[in-house]
């Protein structure tokens, strides 16, 4: 086992036995104004705090995905989805499926990809690479415009990669949660299509949609692939996407099968319109507690461009505080500069002499959690702060608040001095 893999794995130990220790409604202040029971404040990229009634609705009671309530909440839960991309083209198609996010790069890789085919994929970190690798297991032939550490591609670049040769699909990582970094989705759609118009816009928006601003028809994307668990502000289970017109009419015109059972559009496209429409379908069972909590999630801002627009706005303000603060304490971002720094999420490298190891659990015994790095040349040197949803766009809860107060005296207690 490599040196970083094994500091890794100590610190999945250390923090093990620190969950089974109780809280205080006092030091997790993740319970103030809340009825949740007391527990850690879960302030990482995702999964993320959740609101009390996004809850009570995961708990709904066992219903048949073809029961008439359950019908009426999928179908208004996907036009909810359409508002969330602030989509008005009634030819793009909304996807809630059973899932994590990455299910959306097997999608990709399966229905818009044949066998042979080139994808350009922009790399700004860990989740790139991921997607590069799903798009080669369907036999993809990947090339990669990678940033250094903490960038992302110059538009320079891309220019360049796009004209050595055609590309199918170009994927975009929106935010890669491993460094923090926010690639311009807006300036590359644009350029791709001046540049390559028939080259398909994918978007990985995990850890984009809901706290950084995405126009899908306006821009020009295609697919843009997320899931429920970050800044959207529901439980892990499900995978959401949004495909235009031009992407569905891709598959259609595949010579080959689609390379994939579960992940097939053509065998999810009939379930969603029937569903849309207020029918039942069935390909494979719903997560109908999940789609329950969903809907109750985007209710909540995703019911006008305003209400959306404004979600945007609170995580970029929040956003604002916590690297002001991170700056004050004399640290640097993954991020090398605001302009590429996500808005749900912060990459903070440690300080000269802390390491998380120590940093984490001491952290964890405050009642608040935080991640470690995943970027695998730089694991070991940073940490991550997820600041998304109900944390961001509710400063009366104190999440962040709490957050930046224990970084600050437990670095200090480590030796650090800002």
């Amino acid at each position: 086992m490599s040196r970083p893999a094994a500091r890794l794995g100590l610190l999945a130990n250390h923090l093990s036995k620190q969950t089974t220790q109780r809280f205080s409604t006092n030091e997790a202040s993740a319970n103030a104004m809340s009825n949740q029971k007391p527990h850690p404040l879960t302030m990482i990229p995702g999964p993320i705090e959740f609101d009390d009634k996004v809850l009570e609705a995961m708990s709904h009671y066992a219903e048949a995905h073809t029961a008439a309530p359950f019908v009426q909440t999928f179908g208004n839960t996907l036009k909810l989805t359409r508002q969330l991309f602030l989509s008005k083209d009634a030819n793009a198609q909304p996807f809630i499926i059973a899932g994590s996010g990455s299910l959306g790069w097997d999608i990709v890789a399966s229905n818009f990809v044949e066998s042979g085919e080139n994808v350009l994929v922009l790399n700004t970190g860990y989740f790139s690479s991921a997607f590069a690798d799903c798009l080669q297991v369907y036999g993809a032939k990947v090339d990669q415009v990678t940033a250094p550490i903490g960038d992302r591609p110059t538009l320079e670049q891309v220019e360049a990669a796009l004209k050595q040769k055609f590309y199918k699909v170009i994927t975009i990582t929106h935010v890669d949660t491993s460094t923090g970094v926010l690639s311009d989705i807006k300036a590359i759609s644009q350029l791709v299509h001046k540049v390559s118009p028939d080259t398909l816009v994918v978007v990985d928006g995990v850890c984009s949609v809901a706290s950084e601003e995405i126009k899908f028809d306006e821009w020009g994307l295609d697919y843009v692939l997320t899931a429920s668990q970050k800044a959207i502000g529901a439980p892990p289970g499900l995978s959401v996407s949004y495909a235009s017109a031009r992407a569905i009419k891709t598959v259609e015109n595949r010579k080959t099968p689609v390379s994939s059972y579960f992940a097939s559009l053509p065998r999810w496209i009939p379930v969603m319109k029937a569903y849309e429409s207020g029918k039942p379908a069935y390909f494979a069972t719903p997560a109908v507690q999940n789609v329950y909590a969903l809907h109750e999630a985007l209710s909540q801002f995703a019911t006008s461009d305003e209400s959306v627009q404004k979600r945007i706005a609170d995580h970029k303000a929040t956003s604002d505080k916590v690297k002001d603060a991170v700056a004050n304490l004399g640290l640097k971002t993954v991020a090398v500069s605001r302009e590429n720094s996500a808005h749900g999420m912060t990459a903070v490298y440690l300080p000269q002499g802390v390491v998380n190891t120590d940093l984490l659990p001491a952290l964890l015994k405050k009642g608040v959690t935080l991640a470690g790095g995943i970027h695998k040349e730089i694991a070991t040197k940073y940490f991550r702060i997820g600041h998304m949803g109900v944390s961001a766009t509710r400063p009366q809860l104190g999440h962040v608040d709490t957050v930046l107060k224990h970084l600050s005296e437990t670095l200090n207690e480590l030796g650090y001095k800002a």
